[in-house]
């Protein structure tokens, strides 16, 4: 009761005041609280300086509204009917708010405040504190300053996502959109990158009547700087399969170019091949790429090693190639570290058995498939980006 009597007896200082604060724009805030004359208190206080509110009495509505709804700030008693007195019911509240929205203020009260539970409170991702009773001043101003903070916070949060979704538009745009027709092979790719654009490049092309290019790289880095990186291989890598050099001349070339503009400290792995149909034969050059496996029909597993240092950091690596024959129903899986290196729970990785037990479970997987599989193993907590290519031989005997 003494919280609503310090209220009304601040109510002749509010509305002398009221004029002099600067506009909310009609801010919306939630207020929680288990004692009603509390609720009533608040809102008749932040109703008559231009706030709209909404007033729930515990914990399960708070969460309700939260999901259901967007705030430009949250107060909230940190003691209701579970724990009267020490702010643990509170304290879980707050951490569960901030699953829910990591940005929203959140301006915790409780009548029993200690430096300790203030500490605890704020660790727990409060924005600000106010003891029982309040002084409305103080509450008003802090109010403000949250939402004023608010409304910078969600309009950079604005910005960013739309940078975010424009940066990872065009980096789509870098990756085939369409896979060629490659008569007596099916050809899937996927990736997918760990935050809004990644640092993994594939590319399926078609330089001749009879030949298929086709690469998957992984760049040193995520996000962003990876993805930089990865736009300069793509920058550089698209005239050189134009014309269309044996996989070893390629990678000599690209590494000289990459050198030229790559950090000190960064690099790129790549594996590149060029199948030609008629020969059924793959020639390949693996630059510090994970070997692709080949998975051959009758049960035999090879391994397309490397021939050569990563992309970008020995300007005078020269790299050489190698040639695998396919056989009918014979299968190549291209991947980056973020698939086989993608762990459970448990800390255990994906790995290259599990890689090479979906394909021989599943006589139809594919690109797509693995991810999933993948996916599945992570509960989808990759950690990193992850592409995926498998070129399979449809031929029969």
């Amino acid at each position: 009761m003494a919280a609503s009597v310090l209220f009304y007896r601040n109510m002749s200082v509010v509305a002398m005041s009221i004029e002099s604060l600067p506009q909310t724009a009609r801010a919306r805030v939630l207020l929680a609280d288990d004692q009603p004359h509390i609720l009533a208190a608040l809102e008749l206080l932040l109703n008559n300086h231009g706030y709209q509110t909404r007033s729930v009495s515990s914990p399960a509505a708070v969460l309700a509204a939260m999901q259901g709804e967007s705030f430009d700030a949250v107060m909230l008693d940190l003691n209701y009917t579970r724990d009267t007195t020490g702010g643990g019911e509170g304290l879980e509240l707050l951490s569960r708010i901030r699953l829910i929205d990591d940005a929203v203020p959140l301006v915790v009260m409780t009548a029993w405040s200690s430096v300790s539970l203030a500490v605890d409170a704020m660790r727990r991702g409060a924005s600000d504190f106010i003891q029982k009773p309040w002084d409305n001043s103080e509450l008003l101003g802090k109010i403000r300053e949250q939402v004023e903070r608010c409304h910078v916070l969600r309009s950079s949060q604005h910005r960013r996502e739309e940078e975010s979704s424009e940066a990872s538009e065009i980096q789509k745009g870098m990756l085939p959109s369409i896979l060629p027709h490659i008569p007596g092979y099916d050809i899937s790719a996927v990736t997918r990158p760990m935050h809004f654009v990644g640092a993994d490049y594939y590319n399926v092309v078609r330089v001749s009547e009879a030949q298929v290019a086709l690469c998957i790289a992984d760049a040193a880095g995520k996000g962003l700087p990876g993805a930089l990186l990865m736009a300069n291989l793509q920058a550089a890598i698209g005239a050189l399969i134009d014309e269309n050099p044996q996989p070893q001349v390629l990678c000599t070339r690209l590494n000289r170019t990459l050198y030229s503009i790559m950090p000190g400290n960064k690099f790129i792995s790549l594996f590149y091949g060029v199948l030609d149909t008629t020969t059924n034969r793959l020639t390949y050059c693996n630059a510090g790429h994970n070997p692709p496996l080949l998975l051959r029909a009758e049960g035999g597993i090879a391994e397309l090693a490397s021939s050569g240092a990563v992309l970008g950091h020995f300007p005078d690596w020269q790299y050489t190639q190698a040639d695998v024959d396919l056989a009918p129903q014979d299968t190549i899986v291209l991947f980056t570290d973020g698939v086989v290196e993608a762990h459970a729970k448990d800390g255990e990785p994906f790995g290259e058995q599990r890689v090479i037990g979906h394909f021989s479970e599943n006589h139809s997987a594919d690109a797509t498939s693995l991810l999933a599989s993948v996916a599945g193993h992570c509960g989808h907590g990759f950690q990193d980006d992850a592409t995926i290519v498998v070129l399979k031989s449809t031929r029969r005997e």
